[in-house]
């Protein structure tokens, strides 16, 4: 038999810690990579990292608001994902390379 003393109660503090844990390493991609598919990975993970603050609250106030606004995030994050995954193909299709600094030379 298990004994209760042994499960801890996961608060909203825990939850938003993780949050603010994933945010801070998407983040840490963003600014640090050069790669458009890291960066775009991160850019994720930062969007996972406030849909699980938006279910948090959710969750912990008893609202259903916010599970509603993580699937506006997630259409975002899709419409986000094929945008960026496109422009990733023609980068690659013209430097072989998926760089960030191959962006400023597709303008012309």
């Amino acid at each position: 038999m298990l004994n209760n003393e042994m499960f801890v109660d996961i608060g909203l503090n825990h939850y938003l810690v993780v949050s603010a844990l994933l945010f801070a390493m998407g983040m840490a991609g963003v600014l640090l990579r050069r790669n458009i598919i890291v960066i775009m990975m991160s850019i994720e993970i930062m969007l996972n990292a406030v849909n699980l603050t938006f279910i948090a609250f959710s969750k912990f106030t008893n609202v259903i608001d916010g599970q509603i606004m993580v699937f506006f995030v997630m259409t975002i994050a899709a419409a986000e994902a094929a945008v960026g995954l496109s422009i990733a193909v023609t980068i690659f299709k013209k430097f072989k390379e998926v760089n960030i600094r191959f962006f400023e030379h597709l303008k012309g």
